[in-house]
């Protein structure tokens, strides 16, 4: 009898347990609503009250006046030598040397960016935050890469082949009308591969990014902490002008 009822009692608590589970809702279907935003659309006043200052502050600061450019500074201007290529590598090279020999009491030795990195021609007139956004609208930060003599060998040969002015400082690359290379001079020196050398490019970039896959081959890699836009704004705070050489770094003999 004993045995009886203990049955029961585990029989009726599975029971009592199957019929408390709570089910699992399923999903049956999703549907949506596709609502079109334009300038045409008129605007809530409790969502303009909230974000009206927040917009006029950013376009306050993006639009105060840094600097002046006298004229137009595009990257497809004068061949492997571009305007802008050469005054964002120049930048970077200025902007970005102190803070990485702060940290490691070394100097970088150049600098190579993307050509695809430049979006936006300067156009004359006054310069501002917004220029910055708009030449360089991505959050790549510098980092500087120490590479070997090898890498520097394929680097060299990549920015021949390419035959697309990526921005270039501090290094010098002289081929013949046949895109022969005649000379390498890093720093006024003659390029010596049996040294390493510091080059300051773009997080993107030292991934591989544009099929610089040399630069993925780093002895060491340190971050700057500091955006390429960012060195554009601190650069243009400290200038009158803004003028962007057009010289030899990148030379061919006809």
């Amino acid at each position: 009898m004993i045995l009886k009822n203990k049955h029961f009692v585990i029989i009726a608590t599975i029971f009592l347990t199957l019929g408390c589970t709570e089910s699992v809702p399923k999903l049956k279907s999703i549907e949506g609503e596709r609502i079109q935003i334009n300038y045409s659309s008129s605007s809530k006043d409790s969502i303009e009250n909230v974000i009206g200052p927040y917009r006029n502050r950013i376009n306050q600061i993006l639009d105060s006046v840094l600097a002046y450019a006298p004229m137009a500074i595009s990257k497809t201007d004068d061949g492997l030598n571009s305007p802008a290529g050469n005054l964002m590598a120049d930048i970077v090279m200025q902007e970005v040397n102190p803070v990485f020999t702060a940290r490691t009491g070394k100097q970088i030795d150049f600098v190579l960016l993307n050509f695809g990195s430049i979006r936006s021609v300067i156009s004359p007139g006054n310069i501002t935050e917004r220029t910055a956004y708009e030449i360089m609208p991505f959050e790549n930060s510098v980092v500087i890469a120490e590479l070997d003599g090898k890498a520097i060998r394929a680097l060299v040969s990549f920015l021949i082949k390419s035959g697309v002015p990526h921005p270039i400082a501090g290094i010098q690359i002289i081929v013949d009308k046949n895109k022969s290379l005649q000379a390498v001079n890093i720093q006024g020196k003659p390029f010596d591969e049996n040294r390493t050398y510091y080059v300051a490019t773009s997080n993107y970039l030292v991934t591989g990014g544009d099929n610089m896959d040399f630069l993925k081959g780093y002895i060491s890699l340190t971050d700057s902490d500091y955006l390429i836009r960012n060195t554009l704004i601190d650069h243009f705070k400290k200038i009158d002008t803004l003028t962007a050489a057009t010289d030899d770094r990148f030379v061919q003999i006809k």
